[in-house]
């Protein structure tokens, strides 16, 4: 008796639809799971009448010779068995469930239990990760054909180098370096894509989104590097023909600082963590806006990728009477003191910077900038335990 209590108990609970029927396909019962499924409010509405009143069509026609055909010849062709099944719910509607069916045999009859387990949620999983899956693809193709106007560019902003370089005897040392360097920057990211992109069509095929996202965030990093490569030069080019002059303007630094706060959060490894810190009565400043914000995010750049993860970057502002002070400090991997006194210089790069991307440039556009605004950039650096920047302007 109580083992019959607890196989009630364990039908009656379960949480995939168990119905039961008789060999004229009669249905005996059906636990709340299967109710539910099939949405009727109670189980007297089914008890005793074919179960072909839960299948659409052609199923629910066929079904009745499907167990006679067993009944007749022992062949096990009862719909549904070790396959996907689709189910018909009282309002009409369909959905798809999986239906495993055990004979048992008394010894006046025989009755059939069929288990039910619900795919909706599954094939809605599934449609939703063809969806992404496709919408990823056409990602892919829009920054594929961002990546070639970007290389496009390039070509013409280094034809336009090479035009200058050529005019002036003394950077012809410049240009060399610039032709190693560039080959050796552009190889790394342009590698990285395409073995990406390669990788990315073997995992659409398994709808493996994890290491599609994965590999999408890699193909977004090296288009990054290439256009920060790419904006470097652009900018090396106009501030050698003299078409960049600084054009002051009063606006408040403190929400000016914040916002390249926010937008430079989002470009940290992981852990790192930017803080901002203004000091003084006002924040109001009279500078070129654009210059200086290329200057700080070009030196927060360096600070993120010089650093180590769950490390903080100090961002501090200080204004006094016609007077601003910027610093930017990081725990990174520091500047050799050896090394300090050619940091400014274009295409310079320390020899502790490994592996690291970069072109040299950042640096000396950062200083080249400054200057045009009638301020200083200095630097403080120990090796292993990070570096200060300071930008210092009167107005």
């Amino acid at each position: 008796m109580e083992r019959e209590k607890l196989l009630v108990a364990i039908i009656e609970n379960a949480i995939d639809g168990i119905i039961t029927i008789d060999d004229r396909g009669l249905i005996e019962n059906i636990n709340p799971a299967a109710l539910e499924l099939f949405g009727y409010p109670s189980r007297d509405i089914l008890i005793g009448k074919n179960v072909s009143v839960l299948m659409p069509e052609p199923d629910r026609s066929k079904h009745d010779s499907y167990l006679a055909n067993y009944e007749h010849t022992g062949k096990k062709k009862i719909i549904g068995i070790g396959r996907e099944v689709t189910g018909q719910r009282k309002d009409g509607s369909t959905f798809p469930f999986r239906l495993g069916v055990s004979e048992i045999k008394f010894s006046d009859r025989r009755i059939y239990t069929g288990f039910i387990h619900d795919l909706s949620r599954q094939k809605e999983d599934e449609i939703k990760i063809k969806s992404y899956t496709e919408e990823l693809e056409e990602k892919i193709k829009d920054r594929t054909r961002e990546l070639m106007k970007s290389i496009n560019e390039l070509e013409s902003a280094k034809e336009h180098m090479s035009a200058l370089f050529q005019k002036e005897r003394e950077l012809n040392q410049l240009k060399t370096r610039f032709v190693s360097m560039a080959s050796h920057e552009f190889r790394t990211p342009l590698s990285s894509i395409q073995l990406s992109a390669s990788l990315i069509n073997k995992y659409v095929e398994k709808h493996d989104v994890e290491s599609i996202e994965k590999h999408t965030a890699k193909i977004k990093n090296s288009i990054n590097n290439l256009t920060t490569i790419l904006n470097d030069f652009l900018s090396l080019e106009k501030l050698e023909a003299g078409k960049v002059e600084a054009t002051p303007q009063l606006f408040d630094i403190f929400t000016f600082a914040e916002e390249i706060t926010e937008e430079m959060q989002l470009m940290t490894k992981q852990k790192q963590i930017i803080v901002y810190e203004h000091t003084g009565t006002t924040g109001q400043v009279f500078l070129d806006q654009n210059l200086l914000k290329n200057c700080i995010i070009n030196l927060i750049s360096n600070a993120i990728k010089y650093s180590g993860e769950d490390t903080m970057i100090q961002f501090n502002s200080i204004v006094k009477e016609h007077e601003l002070i910027i610093d930017i400090k990081d725990n990174g991997i520091g500047i050799p003191t050896s090394e300090m006194s050619n940091l400014f210089e274009p295409f310079f790069r320390a020899h502790n910077t490994g592996d690291i991307p970069g072109t040299g440039l950042g640096l000396n556009i950062v200083k080249r900038y400054v200057n045009l605004m009638n301020g200083t950039c200095t630097c403080e650096s120990e090796q292993n335990r990070g570096t200060t920047f300071r930008l210092h302007f009167k107005f």
